[in-house]
């Protein structure tokens, strides 16, 4: 029974997530040969106050945006 954690600052919508665990549960499927109904994908969201990167707060290192490409 595979598991994957994923890791992701908060502020994608549900069907961003919807999408990205469907992606990932088929390349599970795909690679490791396993029925659908055994994998299980977990996202865990972060705030950005609580996650820094070279020793620098994300909130005050990308901005508003929080480095998030503009559609």
């Amino acid at each position: 029974m595979p598991i994957v954690t994923i890791k992701i600052a908060q502020g994608h919508s549900r069907e961003q997530k919807r999408r990205l665990a469907q992606e990932i549960a088929d390349a599970v499927v795909r690679i490791l040969e396993v029925e659908p109904d055994w994998v299980s994908v977990l996202i865990e969201e972060f705030d950005r106050e609580n996650w820094s990167t070279g020793g620098q707060l994300h909130i005050d290192k990308l901005g508003p945006g929080g480095g998030k490409k503009n559609s």
